[in-house]
């Protein structure tokens, strides 16, 4: 399975409401309940009325469309991140699955993924790293 890494960086918030959010952006995720409004999107397009933020993220994405019958695609990505004492933070799509990672740990995230078996188009990373 192959997983590339994305350019931008990335911020999880909670946010008053979705007023501020620019709904037709690329790479935007919310999640309503109950209790918050959560929002995940590129760091360049946080929302003023963010009630709290977490920034610094890195994402990577499974390339392709993921069938539903898929079974233990994410568990096998979070065991190997869990192995190396790497957070994350997933968010999945009709079609496919998004991990986020601290920025910090982008380099090491991307050999403990190839180490389980994952090919990581990781252009995006050799680009920062240079």
């Amino acid at each position: 399975m192959r997983i590339e890494v994305l350019e931008q960086e990335f911020t999880v918030c909670k946010v008053a409401d979705y007023s501020g959010v620019d709904l037709e952006g690329e790479f935007l995720f919310t999640g309503c309940t109950d209790g918050e409004r959560s929002l995940v999107c590129p760091t360049t397009a946080v929302p003023s009325n963010t009630v709290s933020r977490e920034d610094g993220w890195r994402a990577f994405r499974i390339v392709g469309q993921l069938d539903f019958s898929l079974v233990g695609v994410l568990a096998t990505i979070a065991s190997a991140l869990a192995a190396e004492k790497i957070p994350v933070f997933a968010v999945s799509t009709f079609d496919t699955d998004y991990i986020l990672v601290r920025s910090r740990d982008l380099s090491d995230a991307a050999d403990a993924l190839r180490g389980s078996g994952f090919e990581v188009d990781d252009a995006e990373l050799r680009s920062i790293e240079d």
